[in-house]
Parts: C-alpha cells; structure tokens; sequence
C-alpha cells in the first residue's frame, strides 16, 4: 500500500468516525439527557440535529478533501466507482475503512450512552427505522433513495471543473442538512449505509433487521445519481480526491 492511499484511508476512517459520532451523538445525547436519570436537558430536536450533520460534513470535506475527497458514506464512494472517478482498488478501501469508522463510533456512542443510566429507550443510538407508523417499508425505501440520489447528485456535480473552486463543502454540507430536515421524522434518516450501520449493530433488535434497506437504498439511489449527473454533465470530472472542491491533492 503506497503512502498516498493509506493517507487516504486514514482520512476516510477518522472522518467518517467523526461524523457518526458527532453528528449522530448530536440526537443520542439530546434524548439521554431528556430520559438520563440524573441529567435533564432540551435534546438536539429535528433541526438541531439536521444542523449537525450538515455542519460536521462542512468541517470533514474541507479538512480531509484535500486527502482524500471526504467521501465518509460508501453511497458517495459507490457512485465515484460508477462515475469513473476513482479506481476500485481504492473505493474497496475506502468502504472497509468507512464502515470501521461507522462501527468504532457507534461503540463509542453506546459507552457514552450508558454512562447516563439509559438501558433501553425507544430510537437508541440514533438507529434509523421506518416502525414508527409514519412510512411503511416501500415509503421508507422511496424515501431513503431519493434523498441519497438528490445527495449524492449535488456532491457529483459542484465536485466537476465547471462548478466554483472552492465551494463544493458548503453545498455538500447544506444539503445534507436538507435531506436530513425532510427524513428524519420518517425514517431517522440515513442516506449513508455506514451511519446506520454503526449505531444498528450496537442497538440490536428492530434496528438490526431493518439495516438491509438503510444499506441498500442509499446505494441505489447513489446509481442514480449517477444516471442524472451523466445527463447533466458537461465538463470533464475532478478527481475523487477534490470531492471537497479543493484545488490540491
């Protein structure tokens, strides 16, 4: 392994650490202070914590773009596979250490967690599902889909020659605070198999069984975004390591 793509690696493992942990501890430590026996607090509420994985992504892309393009969701790999920009040498990688990321951090929310007296409580570890009698299964599964392509579409098209240095991390990070706003009292939101995957396996229970669409519908909504953003190209792609809109390597 050159030193190149386990700079990489390394960027894409801590990062995706960080934005299950902060962002999604930013909806596990809101309820373990409203439900804690010994600690009260507001919660995060639906914006709060829209906002915070919106504003966590911000902070990724533009600090581990410039390394390695701050996929840190295997959906955002995927379609830079499919879209021819970047080997699959290298997605492998990135969707091993992503998901490692994804895992450490879901531990890590599950001590925290447990350090408030919190046992068993209805959405632990901000796992996401679709038995809360607002969608059905098909509805999650749409949802899911449409809000990982309309994701994914924008981080493929402000990430290509044309669009302005420099920016793409707003857009990306904005956006991702909007998908989140629209699903997140239906499904928790997902949009990135690994975010579900880390808190799901330490959760257990509903959360596990319902994994397989948290993880499949991101990653068909990422092909197509790729379909749209093939249509709508115009330009020559930037390379997998500028996901962020940075002008270096």
């Amino acid at each position: 392994m050159g030193n190149g793509l386990a700079r990489k690696l390394i960027a894409e493992l801590v990062g995706t650490f960080l934005l299950v942990f902060l962002a999604v501890g930013a909806a596990v430590f809101g309820i373990a202070a409203m439900i804690g026996k010994d600690h009260q607090g507001p919660g995060a509420g639906i914006v709060g914590v829209a906002m915070a994985f919106g504003l966590v992504l911000l902070g990724i892309a533009y600090a581990f773009g410039p390394i390695s393009g701050a996929h840190v969701n295997p959906a955002v790999t995927l379609a830079m596979l499919v879209g021819r920009r970047m080997p699959a040498k290298e997605a492998v990688g990135y969707w091993i250490v992503q998901f490692i990321g994804a895992i450490a951090a879901g531990a890590l929310l599950k001590l925290f967690v447990s350090s408030f007296g919190v046992t068993d409580y209805t959405g632990g570890l901000g796992t996401n599902s679709y038995d809360n009698g607002a969608i059905n299964m098909g509805g999650a599964f749409v949802l899911e889909a449409v809000l990982t392509a309309a994701f994914v579409l924008v981080i493929l098209l402000v990430t290509e020659r044309i669009a302005a240095p420099g920016f793409a991390g707003i857009a990306i990070g904005l956006t991702l605070t909007l998908v989140h706003l629209v699903g997140i009292p239906l499904t928790g939101t997902s949009v990135n198999p690994a975010r579900s995957l880390g808190p799901a396996l330490f959760e257990g229970g509903t959360a596990l069984s319902q994994l397989w669409l948290f993880i499949v519908a991101p990653l068909v909504g990422a092909l197509i975004a790729v379909v749209l953003w093939k249509i709508t190209r115009k330009d020559e792609a930037m390379p997998a390591a500028q996901v962020a809109g940075s002008e270096r390597e």
